[in-house]
């Protein structure tokens, strides 16, 4: 899930169409932070550890929302849209059929911790559920998740292709350049995922990822928390660029951190 969490705060000093729409920049630097995407990122993986690999749906989606609550009732300034931070702060929260990115962005944590792609779509289908039961909302973490685990496994990226435009109908045909002239800020899954793919499937590192979603403009912290996440599966995360998160996230969060390298080690 370092994937995602580099690509939001890589992202983040570029979001709303600030300067930008090109590969050259310097991936650290003045005005980067992390986002919602990282805090809801931490909050899933705690509530899916916390629950179990072998948890029920009922204990998983209660794991879930505890964390989630928790984690942005923590930084509530972090930048999440009006109805998800009602959603935190709820006495009583409920899906209310978004459609949105966050579903996609904080999903990462799914594609590593569970030995079958199966597993991993019907849990990636709950941390959507829990807020975002729209079926855009549903396919963005499933199609994020099952791209993250196809390329842990070692699948390469023409298989990973293969299986995304079989089981998913993300129009992938628009080329990068394309897309960098209509730089919008649209926060859909379905303006988001094929902006994330294509970023994934026509990079040559991670951080060749990182550059290509951020390049897009528009809400490049979504976009690149989803491709860095899927960049990830592939090629890791280089030493030099890992060393870099240390700047940006906080103590509260790297004992989560720790414990999901921890518990994806020991599979």
């Amino acid at each position: 899930m370092l994937g995602a969490i580099i690509g939001d705060i890589v992202g983040s000093r570029f979001e709303f169409d600030r300067p930008g729409w090109t590969k050259e920049f310097r991936l650290f630097a003045k005005g980067c932070e992390f986002t919602d995407d990282t805090v809801m990122t931490i909050g899933v993986a705690e509530g899916l550890m916390n629950a179990g690999v072998d948890a029920d749906e009922k204990t998983v989606k209660e794991n879930l929302v505890k964390s989630m609550q928790k984690w942005g009732r923590m930084y509530p300034d972090a930048g999440y849209g009006a109805r998800f931070i009602h959603w935190v702060f709820s006495d009583d929260p409920e899906p209310y059929n978004s459609l949105g990115n966050g579903s996609a962005m904080r999903v990462s944590s799914v594609g590593w911790l569970y030995p079958t792609l199966e597993r991993t779509l019907e849990v990636a289908r709950w941390t959507a559920e829990v807020s975002h039961n729209h079926p855009e909302g549903i396919k963005g973490a499933e199609c994020t998740a099952a791209v993250i685990f196809l390329a842990r496994m070692g699948n390469p990226k023409e298989i990973i292709k293969d299986y995304v435009l079989s089981h998913y109908d993300y129009d992938l045909s628009e080329s990068l350049d394309d897309m960098r002239k209509r730089h919008r800020h649209d926060e859909t899954c379905m303006d988001s995922m094929p902006k994330a793919l294509v970023s994934f499937f026509d990079g040559t590192s991670f951080e060749d990822v990182v550059r290509n979603a951020v390049s897009l403009g528009g809400d490049t912290d979504t976009i690149a928390a989803i491709a860095g996440a899927m960049a990830e599966g592939l090629y890791g995360v280089p030493e030099e660029i890992r060393k870099e998160v240390d700047n940006y996230i906080l103590q509260k969060m790297q004992p989560v951190i720790d414990r999901f390298n921890e518990t994806v080690s020991r599979k």
